[in-house]
């Protein structure tokens, strides 16, 4: 009798999620350190390329509409990049293109600091942004090999959400500095510098990559993961996550700016990250009983609510408070949208599935910098916090209209855990 509560006890124990036991999954080491380093520059990109252009330029608009388009840039070539991944292996894909993001980030340092015309910042602004290395995706691609089926991938998603929370704590924070403190091009040549070895050392850890998908199962497996209409509206919630991305980096500098505090710009942007972080770690922490789609609509609600406030704030203290809260409504709107893709979209096809999103992120924060940036240099400091309230209601009710796409039906689930009709039945059916 012993035995038997015994054992409960240890099944009980082994198959409760956490990330004590994500951590001791065998070889996850191996891809989490070189990975964090790869993605870590990410975090740096857009801020860098705005206080560069906004120093060399003495404009915000400008400044944005070239982050901008190396968010566009980024959010087309992002998915292809994931498909050549899934098709050819991650490593075929990332060491070209972290030297090409190297090369194309210096150019683009160079010609900002010469005083080139607007039209070669954007034409080295497009390679700078298309060659980003989508080590996040990548990551995840990963995780979903190591642990299959496991109810640790939820949790895998948001042990994610907070790696890439934490680099945006720190890349930010770091590009502010290296800006502000040594020199306005510093920040986009360590995130250079940063790409290529971080990039060339993920790309190195070829024993945990996906394996390149057989011959045989072509059909299914490289279909694109755009077929899945859940996928469809997950790009556009996660447009709307993108929005307050970009529309707080840009909107906080110039707020910064106009109260003669620069360098608090990076601790607001800071404290908004930080909120993210710390949500995300009590997500992962968290044995989830509600269906994810339910936990997404929720969650975005709360998003639409609070980002709808920031143009309100009035001091810095109270911007920080808000900041805070919309960071914590964000990372279950991310996990949540992340772990919806295990269960829509088969394995050969994730690495895609994930750079859609990741894309779609840098795409409304590119489009958020663009129109953040005019918002401030035409109207009232501040105006530019309008961008993330518009971005995520507008996603909000796309999200209520279409969120039945969200649930995948039983051909669906069996395509995922690749049991039935591989060769007969393709993505998008629903």
């Amino acid at each position: 009798m012993a035995s038997t509560v015994t054992t409960s006890k240890d099944s009980a124990a082994t198959s409760r999620p956490g990330y004590g036991r994500l951590l001791r999954t065998r070889g996850a080491w191996t891809f989490l350190l070189p990975g964090f380093a790869a993605r870590q520059p990410f975090a740096m990109l857009t801020l860098s390329i705005v206080l560069l252009v906004q120093h060399t330029t003495g404009s915000y608009g400008a400044a944005g509409a070239v982050a901008a388009a190396t968010g566009v840039s980024m959010a087309v070539f992002a998915p292809y990049s994931g498909r050549l991944a899934d098709r050819y292996g991650q490593r075929a894909v990332l060491v070209p293109g972290v030297l090409l993001h190297t090369l194309s980030g210096l150019a683009l340092t160079a010609l900002a600091l010469n005083g080139a015309p607007l039209w070669a910042l954007f034409a080295a602004a497009v390679p700078t942004g298309a060659s980003v290395p989508q080590v996040g995706p990548m990551v995840r691609a990963r995780w979903g090999v190591k642990l299959k089926d496991s109810p640790l991938m939820t949790t895998a998603a948001a042990f994610e959400s907070v790696t890439d929370e934490l680099t945006f704590v720190v890349g930010p924070l770091l590009a502010t500095a290296l800006c502000t403190a040594v020199d306005p091009a510093a920040g986009l040549v360590t995130e250079a510098g940063l790409t290529l070895v971080g990039g060339l050392l993920f790309a190195a850890q070829k024993g945990t990559q996906p394996e390149v998908t057989a011959r045989g199962h072509a059909r299914v497996e490289h279909a694109s993961a755009l077929r899945v209409p859940g996928v469809r509206v997950l790009i556009v919630t996660f447009l709307g996550i993108g929005s307050v991305f970009g529309g707080m980096q840009v909107s906080l500098a110039a707020y910064t700016e106009s109260i003669g505090e620069p360098g608090l710009n990076g601790v607001l942007y800071g404290v908004f990250a930080a909120g993210n972080m710390l949500s995300g770690i009590a997500c992962g922490a968290i044995a989830w009983k509600a269906a994810p789609e339910r936990r997404l609509v929720v969650a975005y609600a709360a998003l639409a609510v609070t980002a709808s406030a920031l143009w309100t704030a009035h001091s810095a203290l109270l911007l920080g408070g808000l900041g805070l809260l919309v960071g914590m409504c964000i990372a279950p709107a991310l996990i949540t949208g992340y772990t919806l893709v295990d269960d829509l979209v088969p394995a050969g096809a994730r690495t895609e599935a994930f750079t859609w999103l990741t894309g779609a992120v840098a795409l409304g924060q590119a489009s958020a910098v663009t129109v953040s940036g005019q918002l401030e240099d035409r109207l009232w400091s501040g105006a530019g916090f309008l961008v993330p309230m518009g971005g995520t209601v507008l996603a909000l009710v796309t999200l209520l209209a279409l969120r039945s796409r969200l649930v995948p039906s039983r051909a669906t689930r069996e395509i995922t855990r690749g049991t039935t009709r591989h060769d007969s039945v393709a993505i998008g059916d629903q």
